[in-house]
C-alpha cells in the first residue's frame, strides 16, 4: 500500500486482536479509512467492513481493498495490468504538473502515468475493477516518487527509487468473507456515522492541522482525473484551500469529536489517537465514558511509537537547508475502547502486549 502519514501498519495486530475480542458481531464501520489498512486487515479476519473517507483517493483505496472481492475482479484486473504495463508513455497533464512544474516523478514515469490513466478513463470500467487498476497505478507511482512520504513537497535531490521504471502490480485483493460483502462510502464522517449501524465503530480521525488532502493531493488528482488548477511549489489542487475537515481545526475539534461519537450507531467504539493530537488522553476517556447514557465501559491501550520519516530527516527550508531541531522522535499511540457491556477482562492481556510490543523500528 502507499506510504501514508498516520498509517496503522505496525499496529494492525493490536487493533485486530482488540476488535475481535470485544465485537458482538461481524460488522465494522471505519469512519476515517485512509489507506484502508485497518479495513483490509479486519476483512482478512472475516469481518464485514464499511470503509468511509471523504477524499476520493481514499475512497478508491477502500473500493479496492475493502469492497472488491478477489473472485470478482482478479481475472480481468490481471489482464488489464498486463496491458497497461506495455503501454508507451504519452506526456500530458500529469507529466507537466508533477514532473516539470514540480519534481515528484521523473518525466518518463510521468508520461507512462498519463498514458495509463487516460486509458483507464477511456475504458469505462465497472467501479470495483476500476478501483483495483487505479490503486495498482497509484501504488506503482508511489514506488517511484521522490518525497519523504507526503506530498507537501518533494526532495531537493532525486530519491534513488525515482530512477526505477514504473511497474503496475496486482493489489492484494481478499476473497469475500462469510459475513458478507463489504462496502466503501465517500461521505463526511458524521454522515457516515449516522447512516451506518454496525457492531463496532472504528474511529481514527486527523490529529492536527495537516489536511490529508493537502498531504496526498497528487493521488486525489490522479484518481479524480479532473486536471485541476494548481498553486505553489508543490502544485497542490486549488480546492485544497477550501476542502478542509473540521477535525483539522484545533478550536473545533473537541465539539466535532463529541458530535461524531454521539452519532455512532454501534455498541462498541474503538478510537485510535496520539499523544500529539489535540485532545489529552483524559479528555478522550471522559468523552467515551459519556456514551451509552453515561454507562460506557472504557479501556485504554498505550503503545510507544517512532514518529514518521519526516521527523527523522529534520526541518528544512525551501532551499533544502536544515533550519530547526526536531523536538522528539517518539510518541504514544492510544487505542481507546468503549463498550455498552462490561469488557470483563477481554483485553487485559492486550494492555501488557501493547507495552511490550512497541514498534520501535516503524
Amino acid at each position: 500500500m502507499i506510504k501514508y502519514l498516520g498509517s496503522k501498519r505496525l499496529l494492525l495486530d493490536l487493533i485486530g486482536d482488540a476488535i475481535e475480542r470485544v465485537a458482538p458481531g461481524p460488522s465494522v464501520v471505519d469512519l476515517f479509512s485512509g489507506t484502508s489498512r485497518v479495513g483490509h486487515a479486519l476483512k482478512r479476519r472475516g469481518f464485514r467492513i464499511v470503509a468511509n473517507d471523504h477524499n476520493a483517493y481514499a475512497n478508491t483505496l477502500a473500493r479496492c481493498y475493502v469492497e472488491a472481492d478477489r473472485d470478482d475482479v482478479e481475472h480481468d484486473a490481471l489482464r488489464l495490468i498486463d496491458e497497461f504495463n506495455r503501454l508507451p508513455g504519452t506526456p500530458g497533464y500529469f507529466t507537466e504538473t508533477f514532473c516539470e512544474r514540480s519534481r515528484f516523478f521523473q518525466p518518463r514515469n510521468g508520461a507512462r502515468i498519463d498514458a495509463i490513466r487516460e486509458e483507464i478513463a477511456a475504458k469505462g470500467l465497472r467501479p470495483d475493477l476500476e478501483a483495483v487498476v487505479l490503486v495498482s497505478l497509484m501504488e506503482a507511482a508511489d514506488r517511484v516518487d521522490s518525497t519523504t512520504g507526503v506530498q507537501m513537497a518533494y526532495l531537493k535531490q532525486w530519491a534513488p527509487r525515482a530512477f526505477n521504471d514504473l511497474e503496475l502490480r496486482m493489489p492484494d485483493i481478499l476473497p469475500r468473507p462469510k459475513a458478507g460483502r463489504s462496502a466503501a462510502l465517500c461521505l463526511d464522517a458524521l454522515d457516515a456515522a449516522r447512516r451506518t449501524p454496525a457492531d463496532v465503530a472504528y474511529v481514527d480521525p486527523p490529529y492536527n492541522q495537516h489536511s490529508y488532502l493537502g498531504n496526498y493531493h497528487v493521488w486525489e488528482s490522479l484518481v479524480r482525473w479532473d486536471k485541476p488548477e494548481v498553486y505553489g511549489v508543490a502544485c497542490k489542487r486549488a480546492d485544497c484551500r477550501e476542502r478542509r475537515s473540521v477535525f483539522n481545526s484545533r478550536p473545533r475539534f473537541d465539539a466535532a469529536m463529541l458530535e461524531l461519537l454521539a452519532a455512532i450507531r454501534a455498541p462498541v467504539v474503538v478510537v485510535s489517537f496520539s499523544n500529539e493530537g489535540w485532545l489529552a488522553r483524559e479528555r478522550l476517556e471522559a468523552m467515551l465514558a459519556g456514551l451509552f447514557g453515561g454507562q460506557a465501559h472504557v479501556a485504554t491501550l498505550a503503545t510507544d511509537y517512532r514518529r514518521y520519516v519526516g521527523a527523522q530527516i529534520g526541518i528544512h527550508n525551501l532551499q533544502g537547508e536544515k533550519v530547526g531541531k526536531v523536538s522528539h522522535l517518539r510518541n504514544t499511540e492510544y487505542l481507546f475502547i468503549a463498550a455498552e457491556r462490561p469488557l470483563a477482562g477481554a483485553i487485559d492481556d492486550l494492555a501488557a502486549a501493547a507495552r511490550t510490543a512497541s514498534p520501535a523500528d516503524a
